[in-house]
């Protein structure tokens, strides 16, 4: 039934019984682009050596190494302004899957979430983190209308694993647990990644089918597992103000290396002339050095959700720019304009980039709402739970547990450092309101009081995470040795739900 469904959305017919024919004819179609989706793990907006925004020196890092991405930021188009869906991991992956919104998709959290035994002011939402049979997939659309599909990498959000969401091949229901399993010579399986996508683009090319491969990279998990070799040449090399861990220089280098397997493949296969390339981060850089930006991993300001975004591809033009706003789940209505696919599920939030693509200075993204909301009703960014409506060059961001609401000027103040929320009221009421109404209308999970909070104690977990902060302060890079293998998490389980 739903394939039956899945057919009749790509065919955009309103009958069934011609779905078939209209299937196999738009199969044939050699115009339909090949897709390659790279999806980086924890690398924030200025972590690479090519910078995400022409006036601003610290949008790229002064350490890592990205020569590869360097050219494909150079052949294609830099956006200044892309934001993952969330401040983490899984509930961006299973945005960037159905199209939707973390909030809308109900899921926010990609760890466990704190309890009333827990001692905090509020009770936070639990997500089910697994994605449901019933949502229709990027992959399953693209399937149905003839593409060849796989991801390869990390999946980490359940339901089956890629195989029962619309992947030809894949890698399993992987997750963060899976990056530890492969070292040198095969660090976190880059290598191997890169090598799989290159068979996969070689068979489909001979069969004249066309094609959509995620490459979800395990990196920038496991820095410890990456090349020997690099290790000793990160650890000999001087730190850069922003960044100077030299097991994170030395695995990005490494999936840049990846990277790059995968441009020679495309131009050795002779794909480069009908292939979209796309490369993002799946959320900011993990509380590291955000140059400009404030907050990281966990926080909605904008060292968690802006990342670094690349596309490369038919008609766009080398070396360009984009400054408009972008978010990750639009690129399921681009894949499909691409694909020749009209009829899109219900509740996609996310609008077509492709006249960006084509104009970046003129055209516009048409989403259902011209907001874009990003929900966090979670501990783990020391702010507490709190939610960010960003609408035109205005942010606001709503403080749970104070009651606090703060606004920013984003074109004048990308480090948000300026609250203007005494001097605009008029403005942050009515962004907050908007944002309430988008929250209600998706019927969004929202923290609760704890009645068995108590204000007069810490948090237990809080004072763990702060007795583990001096820990590791203390012992800080120069106790690890470069290429020193680390153990694989005594509990995967609970690996696979950190972000």
């Amino acid at each position: 039934m739903k394939y039956l469904y899945l057919q009749f959305l790509c065919a955009g017919l309103v009958a069934v019984p011609f779905v078939t024919r209209a299937s196999a004819e738009s199969r044939s179609k050699p115009s339909r682009p090949n897709i390659i989706f790279m999806l980086s793990d924890d690398q924030g907006w200025n972590g690479l050596s090519v910078r995400m925004h022409p006036d601003h020196a610290e949008s790229g890092s002064d350490f890592y190494r990205t020569p590869s991405l360097e050219k494909l930021a150079a052949q294609g188009m830099r956006f200044s302004c892309a934001y993952a869906p969330a401040s983490v991991c899984s509930p961006t992956r299973c945005s960037l899957q159905t199209g939707k919104s973390p909030a809308r998709n109900r899921w926010t959290k990609a760890a466990k979430s704190v309890s009333a035994a827990d001692g905090y002011k509020f009770i936070t939402p639990r997500s089910n983190r697994n994605l449901a049979a019933s949502e229709t997939t990027i992959a399953e659309l693209l399937q149905a209308s003839g593409y060849a599909t796989a991801h390869y990498g990390k999946w980490h959000i359940g339901g089956g694993g890629p195989g029962a969401h619309g992947y030809d091949e894949h890698d399993g229901d992987t997750g963060n647990e899976h990056a530890f399993k492969f070292n040198d010579p095969n660090p976190v399986d880059i290598f191997g990644m890169a090598r799989r996508t290159e068979k996969f683009m070689e068979k489909n090319k001979k069969a004249k089918k066309p094609f959509f491969i995620q490459l979800s990279w395990h990196a920038l998990h496991a820095p410890g597992n990456a090349l020997k070799k690099t290790l000793e040449e990160s650890r000999k090399r001087t730190p850069g103000r922003l960044h100077r861990d030299f097991e994170r220089a030395a695995i990005t280098e490494n999936l840049d290396t990846g990277v790059g397997m995968v441009m020679e493949a495309i131009d050795r296969l002779g794909l480069a002339a009908n292939t979209y390339v796309i490369y993002m981060s799946d959320n900011g850089g993990g509380g590291r050095k955000n140059g400009v930006l404030s907050g990281g991993k966990g926080s909605v300001r904008e060292g968690g959700i802006r990342v670094p975004l690349i596309v490369r591809g038919p008609g766009i033009r080398s070396g360009s720019w984009c400054h408009t706003t972008v978010v990750g789940y639009d690129f399921f209505p681009t894949f499909c304009e691409w694909a020749k696919i009209s009829r899109l599920p219900r509740g996609i939030e996310g609008g077509s980039i492709v006249s960006l693509l084509k104009n970046p200075t003129k055209a516009e993204v048409k989403r259902p709402r011209k907001e874009l909301v990003f929900h966090f009703p979670h501990y783990q960014s020391g702010e507490g739970p709190h939610t960010a409506l960003i609408s035109g060059n205005l942010k606001v961001i709503r403080f749970y547990e104070t009651d606090q609401l703060r606004l920013f000027d984003l074109s004048k103040d990308i480090g948000e450092r300026q609250d203007l929320s005494a001097r605009m009221p008029a403005q942050a009421k009515a962004l907050d309101a908007r944002m309430k109404t988008y929250l209600a209308d998706v019927d969004a999970d929202m923290p609760r009081l704890n009645p068995d909070h108590d204000p007069s104690k810490t948090p237990a977990s809080q004072r763990e995470a702060k007795r583990q902060r001096k820990q590791g302060g203390r012992k800080g890079e120069k106790a690890r040795r470069p290429g020193k293998k680390r153990k694989e998490p005594r509990r995967p389980d609970l690996e696979r739900e950190s972000g």
